[in-house]
């Protein structure tokens, strides 16, 4: 059950703080009215408000520290973003979208919150997606606690430090906040959870998302987690609850979270009119608990203030904010040549000669799963900051029992040993939640970390497809620069394995290969992939590595170990056969099918080039062109599903820019458009076979 703090409005607080509290509030709720009013001169191009949370917002916000602990707010935290030292300039130049806009440099909406210096941590727009970040952040300080070395090298370590995360009663329905509280309470992470329940998620009221009408009644058997309620349009009691949380918090106790109920007097965007579905009388009632009027009403009775002074204090807020929205009005529009700015690292490019390092063998040749599980020992050794968790990747969950058994390490054993070597600390399992593990490690890198996370099946990555393509591939670039999440996700792909069926054998590296600030690659060797997979951790960005499961322990691609300091730069193609007929462009688990093609295509006098992608998101354009320009034909050949799959994107280009060279249309070889199915014979019938390339090749070259 939440505990309800008691009224303890005696407690004396100075006459500067409360006054000061009261300034804020106003404040932001100014900045909401004017805000509006930019939006219906058509000055601003969108506008959503905290106006009914200030007294919530403030109250927490002057229990923490900015700079110091680490937030992830959400679009009704003005105040709290007020009170830590954003400006109202600030918030204007947002609000007209300006190159100067400090959160996104106007690639944002307003109200999406972003300060390096304060550690606001860019916001984005799905509700409840930040709740892991929050909790990935406060993972970072349970590691950093754990690993001084790692801690040594973290841009901002503090014992103490505390991970604020704020939402609305609507996200506290998202299946991402439930699992962000079983792993907080879980590991007892310093979370400072706060509701803001406003009774509506847009038009759906609260009995309707929640079961009871109350969040933080169904929390009460949640371990280590601190549970509190308040109204929070009161300033006191606010004030009151949010000391209790966030002391337990710092002390380690646990995590805490706030449920603060508040009011949204104002419709819930511009985009919305709350006229109809709120009845007046619910307007009404609302408007009574107004915080602000609450306040004002506080501070005359109390003798804090005077109604003339209160006067004169608004009177000055309203000429700042004016003064600040005619400042944001002139402010130059952001740059188009600029728009592409940050999708990627501009400092550390993995594409560049910086990550072409050449092999030094020694020792025998070992299989893929060897040289993946080489390179993370390797990586984790040079950097006490890499860390691998997953579903299975440790060798044993309970450590005190990890000397009675040989240890899992994933279901490929890929991981297999790396706890044991470097501690329960820098690789460890964690629940069955995919949301979860990707969330969780954009928080941890956002801190500093160089998480090396797995999926255990690439079929199974779809939970996390909302962190993937509005969160860390996006993060960058929407903060201008200001964050990064420097990350990989490593996922075995793929069918050729018989009996994997529909859940354990699919592909779909198109999708994510569409995603701009996200790299992609896919191995085909052992060498391949321990070099591009120290290229991945190396790098800054967010990489997503795939691993074609069918080739983790064959023998034809093995390699002799080829030292710690082994890098492929992405982008950057394999000539795997020289031919002259035609050029065959592939990647993964078909670079060695289409060898077998082109051997017996020999035989025939057709000499078929193949070409080794490698590298997905970016892929070696100029290597594809000069092949094509001496092939004059070419095949480009992929596992994944023929229709809308990654070969359309190379079979377009090439029609697109080497038209001239061609003396046959380009050829797509690939999957049925259906899922693999289990039995050996259909899924041999549904992923492309030596003999169907040697068929296309063959149907090319006499065109």
């Amino acid at each position: 059950m939440a505990t309800t703090i008691p009224d303890l409005k005696a407690q004396k607080l100075s006459r500067d703080l409360v006054v000061s509290a009261y300034r804020t509030m106003y404040l932001s709720r100014r900045i909401d009215d004017k805000e509006i009013q930019l939006k219906r001169q058509n000055r601003a191009f969108f506008q959503i408000g905290g106006v009914g949370h200030e007294a919530i917002n403030v109250a927490c916000a002057l229990h923490l520290k900015p700079g110091y602990d680490w937030f992830f707010p959400y679009y009704r935290d003005r105040a709290f973003c007020l009170q830590l030292g954003m400006t109202p300039l600030d918030m204007f130049l947002g609000s007209v979208g300006a190159e100067d806009d400090p959160c996104s440099g106007g690639r944002q909406m307003p109200s999406h919150w972003s300060s390096k210096p304060l550690h606001i941590v860019s916001q984005s727009s799905p509700t409840g997606t930040q709740i892991l970040h929050a909790v990935g952040a406060a993972e970072a300080s349970w590691y950093f606690a754990q690993v001084q070395e790692a801690a040594e090298l973290a841009p901002s370590f503090h014992a103490d430090e505390v991970a604020y995360v704020s939402l609305g009663d609507g996200a506290s329905s998202e299946g991402e906040f439930w699992e962000s509280l079983n792993w907080a309470s879980n590991r007892k992470l310093p979370v400072f959870y706060v509701v803001e329940d406003n009774a509506y998620a847009i038009s759906v009221p609260v009995d309707v998302q929640t079961a009871g009408g109350n969040i933080s009644r169904l929390l009460g058997n949640f371990p280590n987690l601190l549970v509190l309620e308040c109204d929070g349009t009161d300033f006191l009691a606010s004030y009151d609850a949010a000391a209790r949380a966030v002391e337990y918090v710092r002390k380690r106790q646990g995590p805490a979270l706030l449920h603060a109920h508040v009011i949204r007097p104002y419709s819930h965007s511009l985009s919305d009119d709350e006229r109809l579905y709120k009845s007046d009388e619910v307007r009404q009632a609302e408007a009574k608990r107004d915080p602000l009027a609450r306040m004002a009403r506080y501070l005359v009775a109390e003798r804090l203030a005077t109604e003339k002074e209160l006067k004169e204090l608004e009177a000055a807020v309203d000429l700042e904010i004016r003064e600040a929205a005619d400042k944001a009005l002139g402010a130059q529009p952001p740059k188009p040549e600029k728009v592409m700015f940050y999708l990627y690292s501009p400092t550390a490019d993995p594409t560049s000669d910086q990550f072409d390092h050449p092999p030094k063998f020694h020792g025998e040749p070992r299989t893929m799963v060897d040289q993946i599980y080489a390179c993370l020992r390797d990586e984790m050794t040079r950097d006490p900051r890499v860390v691998v968790f997953g579903e299975d990747v440790a060798d044993c969950s309970h450590e005190d029992e990890l000397h009675k058994v040989k240890g899992k390490g994933g279901v490929f054993k890929v991981t297999h040993g790396l706890q044991g070597h470097f501690g329960s600390a820098r690789c460890y399992n964690v629940p069955l939640a995919e949301a979860s593990i990707v969330g969780r490690a954009l928080g941890m890198a956002v801190r500093g970390l160089r998480p090396v996370v797995e999926i255990q099946f690439f079929d199974y990555i779809w939970p996390a497809m909302m962190q993937f393509r509005d969160e860390l591939a996006v993060l960058r670039w929407r903060s201008n620069n200001a964050f990064a999440c420097p990350m990989v996700i490593r996922a075995p792909i793929g069918g050729y394995l018989a009996g994997g069926a529909i859940y354990h054998s699919q592909s779909g590296e198109c999708i994510f290969a569409h995603l701009p600030g996200l790299r992609v690659v896919m191995p085909a060797t052992a060498l391949d992939a321990n070099g591009l997979l120290r290229t991945a951790i190396r790098s800054d960005d967010p990489v997503l590595f795939l691993e074609p499961k069918h080739l983790y322990r064959q023998t034809h691609n093995r390699s002799p170990y080829p030292g710690p300091d082994y890098m492929i730069p992405f982008g950057k193609a394999k000539l795997v056969r020289e031919g002259a007929e035609l050029t065959i462009v592939t990647y993964g688990s078909l670079v060695v099918r289409a060898l077998k093609a082109a051997k017996l295509l020999e035989q025939e006098s057709i000499q078929a080039e193949i070409l080794d992608l490698r590298s997905l998101a970016p892929y070696d354009w100029e290597l594809i062109s000069a092949s094509v320009k001496k092939t004059s034909r070419v095949l480009v050949l992929h596992e994944d599903c023929l229709s809308w799959g990654y070969g359309a994107e190379i079979a377009a280009r090439i029609a697109d820019e080497l038209f001239e060279w061609l003396d046959a249309p380009v050829r797509r070889l690939a999957a049925k458009d259906v899922y693999v199915p289990y039995h050996p014979i259909l899924e041999e019938a549904v992923l492309p076979q030596p003999a169907d390339i040697v068929r296309a090749a063959r149907e090319l070259v006499a065109y």
